[in-house]
């Protein structure tokens, strides 16, 4: 008698659903890619959430990395999560944005009152018949203006005493300042070459460069009422060269004081 034959075993569930829940699953990351590199309208950003949450909720897949290795959840969680991630990103761009707009506001108002500043002090150089004796010039950062004065015209070489002929320039330059002074720093550097001193009181350029700030600030305060508070001085030395010291002409040049005035923008 024939043997009768088994049916075959009907295999569990239906093995086309892990296929399409792969694929549902692709999809979705699919949009969360989009969603990430688009610029996001509230609005529209709603409606998408309410469409996708009725056609993905049934899935619970694993976790995506978004950006610099953030991690977000599954499902309408996943999207939840997402939407915080892209305005807290809103955010963080906007402040930056605020701060590149802040930075250029900044730098428009200095150069305004600088460029304002310098043009005040060239026409009260005009006015004061000095201004061939000084040179004028304007900060790259439209900080301040600075006049510059030859060193051979205040000192002697080697010395840091004001020379009497150099009075009555260094009086008229404290009348143009003087009303600056009264609400705006002004700096006075003094400054020479690199050659070393041999006979002088003072043994390196670094005092012999203070000693004239000093003393031509000390000028200001005392015999033209500059207000101290408001008026630095300093003695750089060799160290800020505008010129060469290899030549004689270089070395000149670098042999200066500098009065650096401020604009009064804080």
């Amino acid at each position: 008698m024939a043997r009768k034959r088994n049916a075959p075993a009907e295999s569990a569930g239906s093995p086309w659903l892990n296929t399409f829940a792969d694929l549902m699953n692709l999809l979705l990351c699919f949009f969360v890619l989009l969603f990430s590199m688009s610029s996001v309208d509230e609005g529209k950003y709603e409606e998408m959430v309410r469409s996708l949450s009725a056609g993905f909720s049934i899935f619970n897949s694993g976790s995506t990395v978004v950006d610099s290795g953030r991690i977000i959840s599954s499902g309408i969680k996943q999207l939840e999560d997402l939407q915080e991630y892209s305005f807290e990103e809103g955010k963080g761009e906007s402040a930056l944005e605020g701060s590149v707009s802040f930075d250029e506001e900044l730098y428009m108002k200095n150069k305004e009152a600088t460029e304002k500043l310098y043009e005040e002090i060239v026409a009260d150089s005009r006015a004061f018949d000095i201004y061939d004796n000084i040179n004028l010039n304007i900060d790259a950062n439209y900080r301040y203006v600075q006049i510059t004065l030859d060193g051979y015209i205040l000192f002697d070489p080697g010395d840091a005493d004001i020379k009497a002929e150099a009075y009555s320039l260094l009086s008229r330059i404290g009348d143009i300042l003087k009303s600056f002074n009264e609400e705006q720093t002004i700096e006075i550097e003094g400054h020479t070459d690199n050659v070393p001193i041999s006979r002088s009181e003072y043994r390196t350029n670094e005092l012999l460069s203070s000693a004239r700030a000093i003393n031509a600030a000390t000028y200001l305060i005392e015999d033209k009422g500059f207000n101290p508070e408001n008026l630095q001085w300093t003695g750089r030395g060799e160290y800020d060269p505008i010129a060469s010291n290899t030549t004689p002409e270089g070395r000149a040049r670098n042999r200066r004081i500098e009065i650096k005035v401020h604009n009064n923008v804080h």
